[in-house]
């Protein structure tokens, strides 16, 4: 099964497709199929909108430095895992290989 890619969309573009459904009156669905766009988060960025939530994407913390060694060392890990896995297959298939 292969993974649909994640749309980024722009504020100014939420904020008109919000517009599109709240001022001109067009339905949700409709407007949703007008701009290539799944309903569901059309209806999210017209939910935010009316409880007066910013237009913005997700927001970022900045990265402490304890955060930035701990995604080091995990990824450091699992590459070590992975080497490990191949050299203990190997000695495996060279071990069968012998007798």
């Amino acid at each position: 099964m292969q993974r649909i890619p994640r749309r980024r969309y722009t504020a100014e573009f939420r904020a008109e497709a919000v517009k599109l459904v709240v001022e001109q009156k067009v339905g949700l669905t409709e407007a949703a199929r007008r701009l290539d766009l799944p309903a569901k988060s059309l209806a999210n960025w017209v939910r935010a909108a009316r409880a007066g939530k910013p237009m913005e994407g997700r927001t970022t913390h900045p990265v402490t430095d304890l955060e930035a060694e701990v995604s080091r060392l995990r990824a450091e890990n699992a590459r070590l895992k992975m080497e490990r896995e191949i050299l203990r297959k190997a000695a495996a298939y060279f071990a069968k290989d012998a007798l």
